[in-house]
């Protein structure tokens, strides 16, 4: 715990390569017309998802490419019969800006009065806290698209039985970008910080923390701001940053309150003052952003997932994802849209495996049984679903905004991306949650805080 290292010998025991854990199902998406011959006789009902997202308000910045993607698997999946060549895909929808009562008072509506087979979705982190325990109580099968605070399965729902989760987890938004900043600006001393006030900007900032104590040891947080979620006007608190001086701005804000931030920044001049991490700047719909965005900066995109990245030619898989869906959306996906999109593929092939062992059609406990320790080649890479907590993991990727001819808006410098394993920057499965002997926000921040080395001078 009080050992010192240089930081190049620490920065390289983190590691930069993607790995998979060895698990006992690997999928990927076949090509068109290659469908699965189940076995047994499958019933020819409706298979009922429920999908609740933001469908209206600042939310929709997120919700609405996620509900495309769910809409564009769920088509693909139907023109081939639906699942198992047999029941087709119907989706009931809901609005996640009916706020967290509405919102589980509407799963409850899902479950008893529509008869859902399926629950997905979900963006925010306060819903998905609210929501899980009321999947539990009903046996709702459920795999969150979004909304991954550590807090959901570190205190929440500790063992999970039907909740599942498709994202990384939010603390590794935080640290990934702090350890790819320390490798780009080792020099760092003061640094500030602005996140939505709320939950998720708390999960972000205090792991950010964390990790720059053992990062940058000697560096002090000079500027904290925390504006309403949506507050649109950002001034004073970028003002604030300013006039400390810091050599690092951290944010997480993210969305249309991200574009806000950035525009009204610029006329502050505050990229030409301070290096910049943008924990999820590059999560929004990436039309979203303009050219006037500024390069260099680090974006993360949460959950790993940008258009760009994997490439087309190292990986056929996301390639042709962005082509179905801009071709049926006329624009790019963000992660909330791959998510959505991936849930319902792991989901069918899921329920493939389970009809391949069982012949016949499996129930939801068999189809659970498929899911826990499931590895998948989605359009973001390997997915890998822990077993132990139903945590979904993903290598995290990280890069600088860069504008380049072939887009309107930025993207990330394909020269500077960033990719490190998940499992350097979370806590293993059985390291302890909060009250299990530490009261720190989550098991990956006691993790970092007791194992990580602090990085010498």
């Amino acid at each position: 715990m009080d050992e010192r290292v240089d930081r190049r010998n620490f920065i390289g025991s983190l590691g930069v390569a993607a790995t998979v854990a060895a698990t006992a199902c690997v999928a990927a998406p076949r090509a068109a017309g290659a469908v699965a011959k189940p076995k047994g006789k499958i019933p020819t009902t409706p298979f009922k998802v429920g999908h609740m997202t933001f469908q209206t308000g600042p939310g929709a910045a997120l919700g609405a490419p996620a509900l495309k993607g769910h809409t564009l698997a769920a088509d693909e999946i139907n023109a081939e019969g639906g699942f198992l060549g047999a029941r087709k895909i119907v989706t009931i929808t809901a609005d996640e800006a009916a706020g967290v009562d509405g919102n589980v008072k509407e799963l409850r509506r899902m479950k008893l009065s529509e008869g859902i087979d399926w629950f997905t979705g979900v963006i925010s982190a306060g819903d998905t806290v609210a929501l899980a325990p009321v999947a539990e109580e009903l046996e709702i099968p459920t795999i969150f698209t979004d909304g991954c605070t550590d807090h959901l399965f570190d205190v929440v729902v500790k063992k999970p039985k039907y909740v599942f989760r498709v994202t990384n987890i939010l603390s590794s938004d935080a640290v990934s970008c702090m350890v790819a900043a320390s490798r780009t600006w080792p020099n760092i001393k003061r640094i500030a910080h602005i996140h939505p006030d709320y939950n998720f900007g708390r999960v972000q900032f205090v792991h950010s923390k964390i990790a720059a104590e053992k990062l940058y040891p000697g560096s002090e947080i000079v500027s904290e701001g925390w504006p309403k979620l949506f507050a649109g006007d950002y001034t004073a608190h970028i003002t604030k940053a300013i006039a400390s001086k810091p050599d690092l701005l951290v944010t997480s804000l993210w969305g249309g309150d991200y574009v806000s931030f950035y525009k009204q920044a610029l006329r502050f001049g505050m990229y030409d003052n301070m290096k910049v991490i943008a924990n999820i700047g590059f999560g929004i719909e990436p039309g979203a952003l303009g050219k006037d965005h500024p390069e260099g900066i680090l974006a993360g995109a949460h959950a790993n997932y940008h258009f760009t990245y994997p490439p087309g030619n190292e990986w056929p898989l996301n390639k042709q994802f962005v082509e179905r869906y801009h071709k049926r959306w006329n624009e790019y996906p963000n992660y909330a849209a791959e998510g959505a999109y991936t849930t319902l593929y792991l989901l069918k092939y899921a329920i493939e495996k389970a009809n391949d062992l069982l012949g016949t059609w499996p129930e939801p406990s068999q189809i659970i049984t498929m899911l826990e320790g499931m590895v998948m080649a989605t359009p973001a890479g390997y997915l890998y679903i822990r077993p132990e907590d139903h945590s979904g993991f993903k290598p995290t990727v990280v890069g600088f905004s860069k504008n380049v001819p072939e887009y309107p808006f930025p993207i990330w410098d394909p020269d500077r991306i960033i990719v490190q394993d998940v499992r350097n920057v979370s806590a293993p499965p059985d390291w302890p949650k909060p009250g299990d002997g530490h009261d720190d926000p989550s098991a990956t921040y006691n993790w970092i805080k007791t194992t990580w080395p602090t990085r010498s001078i």
